[in-house]
């Protein structure tokens, strides 16, 4: 079944622009084109983080007193893979691991820190799909201060 899935993947021409993205392996990318496609069902990236179950939402919707329950929204399978594929690049990816760590400064959880990077990554991943491009790592660039 494994190598079947390979072959898929590896026909499909969206597979080397989807695997170019760090934590992103063969279930993931096929997670991602069985869910996804290529994107067009989406008109943008906010769109495609909403069907996910990544998109912020309020607290309290304001018709209860307590809004302290799991949200439950989304695709399921989506939303793993992106949270898996998060917090797979961290140690990876060194600008994914720069956002993580300035999440947590910022005093969020290591979990609320994770969805925020999948949101992240859902908005990279739109772009790619949407324009045909692979990764391009943003590390920073050494900035020389003038004295």
């Amino acid at each position: 079944m494994e190598a079947q899935i390979n072959a898929l993947l590896e026909a499909h021409p969206l597979s080397p622009v989807l695997t170019s993205m760090p934590g992103v392996g063969v279930r993931t990318a096929a997670v991602l084109l069985v869910t996804v496609g290529d994107g067009t069902g989406f008109p943008t990236a906010a769109h495609l983080a909403s069907y996910a179950g990544l998109a912020p939402a309020t607290k309290s919707s304001g018709t209860s007193i307590h809004g302290e329950h799991a949200p439950r929204g989304g695709n399921r399978q989506l939303k793993r893979a992106m949270f898996l594929s998060a917090f797979a690049c961290m140690n990876a990816d060194p600008a994914s691991r720069t956002y993580y760590d300035r999440q947590r400064a910022r005093g969020k959880t290591h979990t609320q820190a994770l969805l925020r990077l999948a949101r992240q990554r859902i908005s990279v991943l739109f772009a790619m799909l949407r324009d045909g491009t692979f990764y391009e790592s943003r590390a920073p660039k050494d900035v020389e201060l003038a004295a």
